[in-house]
């Protein structure tokens, strides 16, 4: 029985609660949140022994493992001391909000010798884990050009409930950050390693309630010789939900689409010969800006699949399913749209897939 804490008693801690409360193999005996009576809330409303206002206070509670639910720049505090404690660590997605942030964890973890997970939770799809067999057994051959579209809704209500969001210091991003980041892991998942970006961030709905982007573009060129395009925004007014598109050089094409936003991604098209698949999902019986907690709800089942490969990573001593340095690689793209974006040239990663050390120092302001 692995002893686990929660981290950061936020929405998402919902899920993660939910989650891990689905397994045998786990208890969650203590939550953690710098607002006590916001941890006591949630602790009684779980069925969770220890609310506790500090990780210092948690970790000494004699736990195995904690999941980390809190902003986005706070993380690698967090993980870092988590390792320190000896624990190990299932991490919100993105890692961290910048690559060298992310070195910082993954090396601790490392140096301590504890696992370290990311919460990609989409890769569990079999939707998703078929277009990555697919590709592992020639059926699409090499993938040459893929696609990410990301066309989402939010109420501006979604930024003012947490004032946190939208800002470049609390939240790290916007739209690529905290929405696209998702299918930006399967992008690279698909195609490998990135070594060139080039891309656009503009703020064109939500200026009133943001700094950040609501709105991105850009194209990335991977070692393979496959290229990619992402378009990403959270403005549109009917949330069209998420699709990642492969071509591979067979000329096969397959797709992963999420709709609603939400729902299990279903291979919306699939044209290896003899298995092809033609259709869509879209409805206009399904609500056009569905609520972010059902939103949510739907995808506490991935969650859980999710905890356990974790869970079971740590009894086995395997890596999990999606590693820090994989959630390395899907930030890195991230930041370099943003560095791509505020200096106008195309961003080079190298081999280990870090940016260039004057990111911290490129102004990311948003173009009007």
């Amino acid at each position: 029985m692995l002893r686990i804490g929660i981290v950061g008693c936020g929405k998402i801690a919902r899920n993660h609660v939910q989650a891990l409360g689905a397994l045998d193999d786990v208890e969650v005996v203590a939550c953690c949140d710098t607002d006590r009576s916001r941890s006591r809330e949630f602790a009684d409303a779980n069925g969770i022994a220890q609310a506790c206002a500090s990780t210092t206070e948690m970790f000494a509670l004699g736990l195995d493992a904690v999941t980390v639910c809190t902003p986005h720049p706070t993380h690698e505090a967090v993980v870092v001391e988590a390792a320190e404690h000896g624990l190990h660590v299932l991490c919100e997605k993105p890692i961290a909000v910048d690559p060298i942030s992310a070195d910082r964890m993954i090396e601790a973890t490392e140096r301590a010798g504890v696992t370290f997970g990311v919460m990609f939770q989409r890769r569990f799809w079999p939707a998703a884990q078929r277009v990555r067999a697919a590709i592992d057994d020639g059926t699409l051959g090499r993938p040459v050009l893929g696609e990410v579209s990301v066309l989402l809704h939010r109420p501006s209500s979604y930024y003012a409930q947490d004032a946190w969001r939208g800002s470049w210091d609390t939240d790290g991003g916007g739209v690529l950050m905290t929405q696209a980041i998702h299918q930006i892991d399967l992008l690279q998942w698909y195609l490998g390693r990135p070594v060139s970006v080039t891309g656009h961030i503009r703020t064109h709905f939500h200026g009133d309630h943001i700094e950040t982007e609501d709105s991105a573009s850009a194209v990335i060129a991977f070692e393979s010789g496959a290229t990619a395009t992402i378009t990403a925004t959270t403005g549109a007014n009917h949330n069209l939900g998420n699709r990642v598109t492969v071509i591979g050089e067979t000329g096969a094409i397959a797709s992963v689409l999420e709709f609603p936003e939400g729902a299990e991604g279903v291979n919306e098209l699939w044209t290896v010969p003899g298995q092809v698949t033609l259709g869509t999902p879209y409805s206009l019986d399904i609500p056009a800006r569905p609520d972010i907690a059902d939103i949510n709800a739907g995808l506490v089942d991935f969650h859980t699949e999710a905890v356990q490969d974790f869970a079971d990573a740590i009894v086995t001593g395997r890596e999990p399913a999606v590693t820090g340095r994989d959630a390395r690689t899907s930030l890195a793209i991230v930041t370099a749209i943003y560095e791509s974006s505020a200096t106008g040239r195309p961003v080079e990663l190298d081999a280990s897939c870090p940016l260039s050390s004057e990111l911290s120092s490129v102004s990311k302001g948003v173009p009007a």
